[in-house]
């Protein structure tokens, strides 16, 4: 079985067995849905790196809606959930997402004021495993 972060899940043994938190919180973790956006719109996203409190397993995942005025509404309304799931969150950047769910298709652009760009091509790949029938593309222009 492999972590979320590509070693076997044995590779985590601690003295000679897994701790039983330790294999509870990489299934915490593995639960957490890499894409959470609007189904239709532009909108502000965010791309955030989720880590295990006190460890080192973690996990890059993107979420995005258009009922957010600022890039940090977002983080504001993630950071929390994240922590009741003993979790801690570090955003890595933002922009913007262009969703039209008739013609199959993601365009990821712009950079958040607050946290910087994005890496838009580490979100598009998040983006491809959860919209795997999209036209997905990316580019670091402003608009």
């Amino acid at each position: 079985m492999l972590s979320v972060v590509g070693r076997p899940l044995n590779s985590l043994r601690v003295s000679g067995f897994m701790s039983k938190a330790t294999v509870a919180m990489a299934d915490a973790l593995t639960k957490i849905p890499d894409v959470e956006i609007d189904p239709e719109g532009t909108f502000k996203y965010i791309l955030v790196r989720v880590k295990v409190k006190d460890g080192d397993m973690h996990k890059d995942i993107v979420r995005g809606t258009k009922s957010a005025e600022y890039h940090n509404h977002i983080f504001e309304k993630v950071n929390p959930a994240m922590e009741a799931l003993g979790m801690e969150c570090k955003c890595l950047g933002g922009g913007k997402m262009e969703h039209n769910s008739q013609e199959k298709k993601l365009r990821v652009f712009g950079e958040s004021t607050a946290f910087g760009k994005a890496d838009h091509s580490v979100s598009v790949e998040k983006l491809k495993s959860a919209f795997s029938d999209y036209e997905i593309t990316w580019s670091d222009d402003k608009k």
